[in-house]
């Protein structure tokens, strides 16, 4: 194969030393500063060499998305082999978004000094040896670290990804690239269950459960002889340096806050917990002033919390951290009451996502390519509204189900939750930025996967937490058949569902009215 080069002068690299370009015509905006920024790149490749590339970047996201919901429907298996407790495993799914969302800006801010590539490959090594790690976890505990560690690399090689797309791509060439990048991170995230269930039902060699971390293996192998070869190297022409001490301060605050949300029930909230979590809470709020304190003095902040003062950006970000719990929650619960609750198989539990998965990637195109253009924040509003509904179809399903109940009867409340889901899920993004000023446009979209990430740790220990303890109470009163220990916990989550997606159709009313003109040209996550 031959190598093209792409000559364009408006990514043309300048001579080290050399002033590089500036302004809005520079080959890259990166994902955590403004995009009137420059960089500096070697030589980007064009047709056939630029299409590898990009595979190895689509191949990378997709293991980092699917390793986002694909343990969830293997988790009863995985706490039969490991001899798991309910705490373990909300941490095994906890663990992961933890991770990747407070390593998330570092691993930006990493390949900004060091190299993108660089960075791009040592974190697609870590996440290829960390998911072989977890494939071999002999315990509960050491999966539970593998996950922490694979999220950490995920964090490495994930914001590469999105500046990778940004040196390969032309502003107007950005917008096609983009939107492939955001509908496979819709559809990977919807079809990691149904996948989960597949290769561990298939138990592939006798591996089971173990082989939803194995298949990794080679897709990063493959992703990482593709990257090496041509992915293109860049770094930053402005390159800030890691706040350390606001990264410590972070994870230190929100691991102390969420280890209590998790291990409350099983510990029984003893005093201590207590004092963690308000020493936790305590540390965010130091956290929070020492980023106000950066700012204003025009050192270049961990979390930009200036950018909340915009009315759209604020409402989005909640709008964004709504949906992450929502969807966090909801698979990790529906998996547990399929499976312990109504005694279906992996495959069974695994396969009636499909309709959810389905119905969000068509509808997810269909919102953002159709109705935002025409009704504007409304979609969102008729996208949570919808997924309320719904969640409501389910609930009735629920409270009627037993183990005899076919998978037909939670078709249409999955197809309408999947429509809901799908109409909210595309362009959340965009109205969130547009309102962001130009300048700041990248430091918003770099803060959009942190906050998503951590709202879905939050709703895996919060309604986790208390659907577990539901079906603790529910076994203390006598409750001995499995589907009346687990109904009522999922019909209180599906309950919590229908409170948060009322609550988003409020919030969605804050953003802009309309999408922006011209959002091609602006960081997408």
């Amino acid at each position: 194969m031959t190598t093209t080069v792409d000559t364009r002068p408006t990514t043309t690299v300048p001579a080290e030393g050399a002033t590089p370009p500036s302004g809005g015509d520079t080959a890259y905006a990166p994902t955590n500063s403004a995009p009137d920024r420059a960089a500096r790149h070697g030589a980007l490749p064009t047709g056939r060499a630029r299409t590898i590339a990009l595979l190895s970047l689509f191949l990378a996201s997709t293991m980092e998305l699917l390793d986002t919901t694909i343990v969830n429907v293997a988790l009863p298996t995985i706490e039969r082999g490991l001899a798991a407790s309910p705490a373990q495993l909300q941490w095994m799914v906890a663990a992961y978004p933890l991770a990747f969302a407070v390593g998330l800006i570092t691993g930006s801010r990493l390949g900004d000094l060091i190299g993108r590539k660089r960075v791009f490959v040592g974190g697609l090594v870590g996440f290829t040896l960390m998911s072989a790690a977890c494939g071999f976890a002999p315990n509960a505990e050491a999966l539970v670290g593998f996950r922490a560690l694979q999220g950490l690399a995920a964090a490495a090689m994930i914001p590469q990804v999105l500046s990778s797309l940004q040196v390969m791509y032309r502003p107007d060439e950005r917008a096609k690239a983009m939107g492939m990048f955001t509908g496979l991170a819709g559809v990977s995230t919807v079809l990691g269950p149904v996948l989960g269930a597949l290769l561990t039902e298939a138990d592939l060699a006798g591996l089971g459960w173990r082989a939803i971390f194995l298949v990794n293996v080679p897709v990063g192998v493959l992703a990482l002889a593709a990257a090496l070869r041509w992915v293109p190297e860049s770094v930053a022409a402005q390159r800030p340096p890691i706040d350390l001490r606001g990264v410590v301060m972070l994870a230190v605050g929100l691991l102390a806050v969420l280890y209590p949300l998790t291990l409350g029930r099983e510990l029984g909230w003893p005093t201590w917990l207590y004092a963690v979590m308000a020493a936790g809470l305590l540390v965010l709020v130091a956290f929070v002033r020492t980023q106000w304190r950066a700012e204003r003095s025009g050192r270049e902040p961990l979390v930009a919390l200036s950018l909340y003062r915009e009315r759209g950006f604020a409402a989005g970000s909640a709008l964004n951290a709504v949906l992450f719990l929502a969807m966090s929650a909801y698979f990790l619960c529906q998996t547990i009451y399929l499976q312990a609750g109504l005694g279906w198989s992996v495959l069974k539990a695994g396969l009636v996502g499909v309709p959810f998965a389905v119905t969000t990637a068509v509808m997810a195109g269909f919102g953002v390519v159709v109705l935002a253009p025409r009704i504007g924040r409304r979609v969102l509003q008729l996208g949570a509204l919808t997924w309320a509904a719904g969640a409501g179809l389910l609930w009735v399903t629920v409270a009627g189900a037993d183990g005899s109940t076919s998978v037909w009867a939670f078709l249409p409340g999955l197809v309408v939750a999947g429509a809901g889901s799908g109409l909210m899920v595309a362009p959340i993004g965009v109205f969130t930025l547009a309102g962001v000023p130009v300048t700041k446009a990248g430091s918003a979209s770099g803060l959009s996967q942190p906050t998503g990430q951590l709202s879905a740790a939050t709703g895996i220990a919060i309604v986790g937490s208390v659907y577990f303890s539901i079906v603790d109470a529910q076994a203390r009163h006598g409750a001995q058949v499995p589907v009346d220990l687990f109904r009522p916990a999922m019909l209180a989550a599906l309950g919590v569902l229908v409170a948060l997606m009322l609550g988003a159709a409020v919030v969605a009313h804050f953003l802009p009215p309309r999408l922006p003109e011209a959002p091609s040209d602006l960081p997408v996550h």
